[in-house]
């Protein structure tokens, strides 16, 4: 019975450290890998999508996803520091729920980590076209190479998005050299867009008037089942850019101190950026007014061209939600026309950080489900010499910077939402369960009150993804069935845990001994 596949968590960490990655990550960079993935695509990308849905009602739009990002946190800083191996809510499913709901969550996953990656691929080529090309060096970058052809949804003359294909190449390649590499780099890209929208911020909250508040909620708190719009409808867009944080638990395996480092970086990464997107939020509409172009039927438009044909009259031409480069364009508005060209840099330079973090997540989960047979084990390879799971990553990649060469950036995010969100459920489900069925297990972060959080979280992961646009909402269940399909022809008659092949790990007299600071770093 494909249900009663469950594998025991001693089984899933004597897998890990037969065949594991190198322990290389701490909290800092733990840290910094969350933040360098949260903030990047909603402030510098999406800001101008939210304001279009909610208007200045964006601001309670981020309380309600942060809100839910919490507890959702909480749940994984618990089963991470538990279960300190690569595969986040896969791996938490496999030991709970059992491998065939576990299979449903890696392949959402899918939809978090590969759409997400594409799609910040496309925003950072528009940001290196519009800021670099066009603006600073003058240049009209040909449109043949620039935007996916047109009945893939992208522009007419579209052929490639080359910058978006070489960006994903590059991010792939840097991920095979190392993780420490990786995060070192990583390192310097977090400095460059938190120093940005320290700037931003400091320039634009004394600029802020407000009348610019006034309606605060011009599309209501929610504009309609399938709808998208409304305060909570941009919630639901905008959860896109919180969920950095789940990047940091698929690094566990890879983490010194994972049952200290993991709930730092996991907690720590998401209060900071929850700061970060509040101020700027605040700065942007407040400055220069952040009210949506509005349909006949007084509803905010939804992207598409009917937007577009508003966007492009003088009445929404200087619009916030109409600016393809919301931060910048806010600051030449209001005056600041050399800072507001730096900021572009910025964003040009830090979005590669988001593409590094979301690829990084989606090659960890891979890997993990190679090694548990659901997947042709080739793909657990891991490199002898950057001791990186170096095919999964190139295969990986090359599917990720196709994706971003031909496909424009339009609902990605509302679809990666919806596997990021049902992952999200069931690692809160599993929290719950591992608390009734092994009590006894060593926890180094317990979840306080964890019935009342679990339940929240699933409730605010119901509540989300039922807020995002229909068409988004029906990708999960499409995308799924493909997915049994692939279980069906392979995962389920290769799966190593079916075929009897299980480890069990036993406890080495060290393991039994308590815990002495500089011991366990000196093993």
């Amino acid at each position: 019975m494909i249900f009663g596949r469950v594998k025991p968590l001693d089984a899933i960490l004597a897998t890990a450290e037969k065949k594991s990655l190198h322990r290389s990550l701490g909290a800092l960079q733990l840290t910094l890998f969350g933040v360098g993935c949260i903030i990047g695509t909603g402030i510098f990308v999406l800001t101008s999508v939210g304001a279009q849905k909610a208007g200045p009602g964006l601001l309670i739009s981020f309380v309600i996803a942060g809100a839910v990002c919490i507890v959702a946190a909480l749940c994984y800083a618990e089963i991470a520091s538990m279960v300190p191996v690569a595969g986040s809510a896969y791996t938490y499913s496999y030991a709970v729920q059992g491998e065939f709901l576990a299979w449903t969550v890696g392949w959402a996953l899918l939809l978090e980590y590969a759409v997400g990656a594409s799609a910040v691929s496309v925003g950072w080529s528009n940001y290196f076209i519009g800021t670099v090309v066009e603006r600073s060096w003058g240049i009209d970058f040909p449109t043949w190479l620039s935007a996916g052809p047109v009945f893939l949804g992208g522009q007419p003359g579209g052929f490639i998005n080359l910058p978006a294909l070489l960006i994903a190449l590059l991010m792939t390649g840097l991920l095979v050299i190392g993780t420490s590499e990786s995060a070192k780099f990583n390192a310097i890209l977090v400095a460059v867009k938190v120093t940005a929208l320290t700037a931003f911020v400091v320039l634009t909250l004394p600029e802020m008037k407000t009348d610019n508040f006034t309606p605060f909620a011009p599309g209501g708190l929610f504009g309609g089942f399938g709808s998208g719009v409304g305060i909570v409808g941009a919630a639901a867009t905008m959860f896109f850019a919180y969920v950095g944080f789940d990047a940091v638990s698929t690094a566990a395996e890879e983490t010194k101190n994972p049952q200290r480092n993991v709930p730092i970086g996991l907690i720590g990464s998401l209060l900071i950026c929850t700061i970060f997107y509040m101020l700027v939020t605040a700065g942007a509409v407040g400055s220069i007014g952040g009210q949506p172009v509005m349909g006949a039927d007084g509803v905010p438009l939804p992207t598409g061209e009917t937007l577009a044909t508003q966007c492009a009259t003088a009445q929404f031409a200087e619009a916030l939600v109409c600016s393809r480069e919301p931060l910048a364009h806010v600051l030449h508005t209001i005056g600041y026309g050399t800072v507001g060209n730096l900021i572009g840099y910025a964003a040009f330079i830090a979005l590669p950080s988001v593409i590094l973090i979301l690829l990084f997540g989606q090659t960890r989960i891979f890997f993990v489900m190679a090694r548990d047979g659901l997947l042709p084990e080739a793909l657990s390879r891991v490199h002898p010499r950057w001791k990186t799971p170096h095919v999964v990553t190139i295969i990986t990649g090359l599917i990720v910077a196709v994706a971003a060469a031909f496909f424009p950036v339009g609902a990605l995010a509302d679809i990666a939402n919806a596997g990021t969100l049902y992952a999200f459920l069931m690692v809160a489900i599993a929290v719950w369960q591992l608390r009734r069925i092994d009590p006894n297990r060593r926890r180094a972060f317990r979840v306080p009150a964890v019935g009342l959080v679990a339940t929240l979280t699933v409730i605010g992961c119901v509540f989300l993804f039922f807020n995002l646009p229909l068409e988004a909402m029906l990708v999960l269940p499409a995308w799924t069935a493909i997915g049994l399909v692939f279980y069906g022809l392979y995962g389920y008659r290769h799966s190593h845990l079916g075929r009897g092949i299980v480890e069990v790990h036993e406890p080495e007299i060290h393991e039994l001994a308590p815990e002495i600071p500089g011991v366990d770093e000196a093993r």
